[in-house]
């Protein structure tokens, strides 16, 4: 019965061994014969001023008790939502994207050879962060909603990371430039070796969207406050990469 098992094992292999055979070959590319195959990897780019940003904003707090600490936490966290949303927020762009408990140990005597034993520590209190995730779609007003946040209670504000809400047609310019570089490369390549540019035989592409910001010298000022906090939107440089394999003939 075993040898049966094995059997039927190796037959099942050797079944799959033209389909796999078939599948290797498929991925290299044909070219005509005496032709050359050249691989070229390149980057296109498009500029953009971001329309959105997002920021992180909660409050700290720390109490004898976790439930005293929490409780102090949650009263100035409803103050911050209500600031968020008199701000203009709407309840979609607002998450929680952490809520920690954790205790508060003080800190250990030192030995005289300048170490300490972590297990003197003993708990002094308790500390809670709740922070939430805040999708900004007026930039004009970003500063008006971190002062007013502030204001609220919140002690914590971490941000700008600022974006498009609609990166597409930014993307496809950056892969259309991309495509253009890669063949300006590949000409001057065949020129070089005496050849010419035949046909693009594959594309792949590589990464997705990841915008990187460049600084402008001018800034979003926030009129809602008497000393509004300047932000700089700077502008978006979004990236494409590509690898295109030509092929190229005498």
């Amino acid at each position: 019965m075993k040898s049966k098992l094995l059997w039927a094992a190796a037959a099942a292999t050797l079944a799959t061994l033209p389909a796999l055979a078939q599948a290797q070959q498929a991925e290299a590319p044909a070219i005509a014969a005496n032709h050359t195959l050249l691989s070229v990897n390149a980057e296109g780019s498009s500029n953009r001023e971001p329309d959105m940003a997002n920021f992180r904003a909660g409050v700290t707090t720390q109490g004898a008790s976790a439930s005293a600490a929490l409780a102090e936490n949650s009263q100035r966290m409803t103050a911050v939502f209500a600031a968020l949303k008199r701000a203009g927020i709407a309840e979609k762009d607002i998450q929680t994207s952490n809520l920690n408990v954790s205790p508060v140990y003080s800190q250990p005597a030192r030995r005289p050879d300048g170490g300490y034993d972590a297990n003197e520590r003993t708990i002094t209190g308790y500390q809670v962060n709740n922070t939430v995730l805040v999708r900004q779609r007026k930039l004009d007003n970003y500063g008006a909603v971190i002062d007013a946040l502030v204001s609220a209670g919140a002690n914590e504000v971490n941000g700008p990371d600022f974006g498009l809400s609609s990166p597409d047609a930014a993307q496809d310019e950056a892969r259309t430039a991309a495509i253009k570089a890669a063949r300006e490369r590949a000409d001057l390549y065949a020129r070089a070796a005496g050849l010419r540019v035949v046909r693009i035989v594959s594309i792949s592409e590589a990464g997705g969207y990841a915008p990187q910001i460049r600084a402008k010298s001018d800034m979003i000022r926030l009129s809602a406050a008497p000393a509004p906090a300047p932000v700089a939107a700077g502008e978006l440089d979004i990236t494409a990469q590509v690898s295109v394999q030509f092929e190229l003939a005498p």
